[in-house]
């Protein structure tokens, strides 16, 4: 088997090509949440925090600066992301669930407790 078809029949595997559209969609929806965090929720946090930048936060270090700014708003994105990520997931699999389970008829119901009673009193008789 050459090294093309090899290379062919592994690319053209459902899994890989799951996994693809995984990536790319993964991609898109990580600048959807950038934006979101970007541009909607940290103007809000810095207008409750007194108008601070997260952005723009930094210490300097001797002759380097350090953008915890930064690290913060990724950190942000990072929450929001993961979390859209387990309400998606947590709904699928609550579908898969219902789907794969079928209702089950109802058991059929015992005797009652004065049946059983009865029995036991006509087994006391019979004795």
């Amino acid at each position: 088997m050459s090294f093309i078809s090899e290379f062919k029949e592994f690319a053209m595997k459902g899994n890989v090509l799951d996994m693809a559209v995984g990536v790319i969609i993964g991609g898109a929806f990580g600048k959807i949440v950038s934006s979101l965090v970007d541009n909607v929720l940290m103007p809000i946090i810095g207008v409750l925090t007194g108008g601070v930048d997260f952005s723009a936060l930094s210490i300097k270090v001797v002759d380097a600066e350090v953008k915890y700014g930064m690290f913060v708003q990724n950190v942000i994105d990072f929450l929001i992301i993961a979390f859209c990520i387990f309400l998606m997931l947590k709904g699928i699999n609550k579908f898969n669930r219902k789907k794969a389970e079928p209702e089950q008829p109802a058991a059929p119901a015992g005797p009652t407790q004065e049946e059983l009673l009865a029995e036991i009193r006509d087994l006391l008789k019979n004795k």
